[in-house]
């Protein structure tokens, strides 16, 4: 007979699931594009007795992250002491006291770890993300429905640190690569799940989009079920060992080039490599800027190739949105199934024949009934990445985050399947 021995920390969060052996199967966290601010939205149920909670969707994101000023009450809430599993499992960098509040609370206890808490919409980190556990619900149909009695998460008592987030939304959902405490590396410890993930995101404001965790299939209807899966483009995930006091939980990705329609926009290659010094440059993924955003020599050159390649018969305007640099009349523009009818732009990843394909219903946005804008935003990026690639360029399209095999798969858009992002849940189907 064999016998296997497990560590205690691993053990006791494997105890936290409700199943310890189960055959793999793929949980569904719906995804909802908010109206006024095009923030991505999640909901999860929290806390004895259960509480509805919203949260920024947040690549990036260490953890699960609330914002406990605001009157959390739970049962079920206990906070991590100093040297216990819980602040080791977590990568505590801290221990101490409660110092903001005249009695103890959730967010402000004596004895306990922290870890660094932060809002990517401000560019705002906070020290003293108190580290707990609590009761967490996740998951809708078509997929299963998971309750942990004690899932580790951070709690903040900061409402500045709550800054720019859409009304409502109360915390972050972090899915950061390395954390152990993000969501999938959490949900991973349950033995149906993998260090694995889909992101599809809806570009409704009426019927949301999805996050697959677990190896698959990925399925969405047309109305026949396809696994959206199948067929995608791989690139590696790139390391990014920036320097400062947070290591980055973000997501990299090789680009070497952009085409437009076919031709190579003349870059400075320099700009689309990490640099290894202080870690500036190469190209993230961000669920938390509504618009990629280029490096303005980037941007320019870019603008200058898509111009360049409209048809004769569309003209320029000036734009009625300070945020977008090229808009157009919309009026000869033929409509087809992948949006407008406007030149492909396809990301060259690693090499000439792996691209990711941008078609014109992610790369224009409609801002009035009959002006166009270019979906990209110039901005001086010299100490951030040279470009970062936001929510509207990956609407409708599928992207498979593989931590174990530090690779990023990208679908086209699935408007090419007669399908979306939304149509994932056959339950509710007309």
């Amino acid at each position: 007979m064999v016998t296997f021995k497990l560590p205690l920390s691993v053990l006791l969060l494997f105890l936290q699931l409700n199943i310890f052996l189960c055959s793999a199967e793929v949980l569904y966290i719906p995804v909802t594009k908010d109206t006024t601010t095009l923030q991505y939205i999640t909901e999860v149920g929290q806390r004895t007795p259960l509480v509805p909670i919203k949260l920024l969707v947040h690549l990036g994101g260490r953890s699960l992250l609330v914002d406990c000023d605001k009157g959390y009450k739970s049962s079920t809430y206990k906070s991590a002491v100093c040297n216990s599993t819980q602040c080791s499992f977590a990568k505590s960098h801290a221990c101490g006291d409660c110092i903001f509040k005249s009695q103890l609370q959730p967010g402000c206890n004596n004895n306990t770890c922290y870890i660094w808490g932060e809002n990517p919409l401000i560019n705002s980190f906070h020290d003293r993300a108190e580290i707990a556990e609590d009761v967490l619900t996740i998951g809708s149909t078509p997929g299963v429905h998971v309750t942990w009695s004690r899932f580790i998460f951070t709690c903040l008592l900061d409402q500045d640190m709550m800054r720019l987030l859409a009304n409502g939304v109360t915390g972050i959902a972090g899915f950061g690569r390395k954390s152990p405490i993000s969501l999938p590396n959490q949900l991973a410890l349950d033995p149906r799940f993998t260090r694995k993930f889909g992101i599809c995101l809806s570009s409704s404001t009426r019927s949301g989009g999805v996050i697959f965790i677990g190896s698959g299939p990925y399925n969405i209807y047309n109305p026949k079920k396809i696994d959206i899966s199948k067929d995608l483009v791989y690139t590696k995930l790139i390391a990014n060992k920036r320097g400062g006091f947070v290591a980055s939980e973000e997501y990299y990705i090789q680009v070497s080039s952009i085409r437009v329609a076919g031709k190579d926009v003349p870059l400075n290659k320099t700009l689309l490599s990490i640099n290894k010094k202080n870690g500036v440059g190469g190209t993230r993924i961000s669920t938390a800027t509504p618009f990629t955003i280029l490096h303005t020599s980037i941007y320019d050159a870019f603008k200058t190739a898509f111009i360049k390649a409209l048809p004769n018969n569309v003209t320029l305007v000036d734009p009625p949105i300070k945020q977008f640099g090229v808009c157009f009349s919309s009026k000869n523009i033929k409509s087809t199934n992948t949006g407008p009818d406007l030149p492909v732009i396809d990301v060259v990843l690693h090499k000439p024949s792996a691209f990711w394909r941008i078609y014109g219903t992610n790369s224009v946005v409609q801002v009035n009934k009959d002006v166009m804008c270019l979906a990209f935003v110039g901005q001086d990026q010299t100490w951030e990445p040279s470009i970062v690639i936001g929510g509207h360029q990956m609407e409708e399209n599928l992207l498979v985050f593989d931590l174990p095999g530090k690779n990023i798969g990208f679908s086209s858009s699935l408007k090419l399947q007669q399908t979306s992002c939304s149509k994932y849940d056959n339950t509710t189907l007309g």
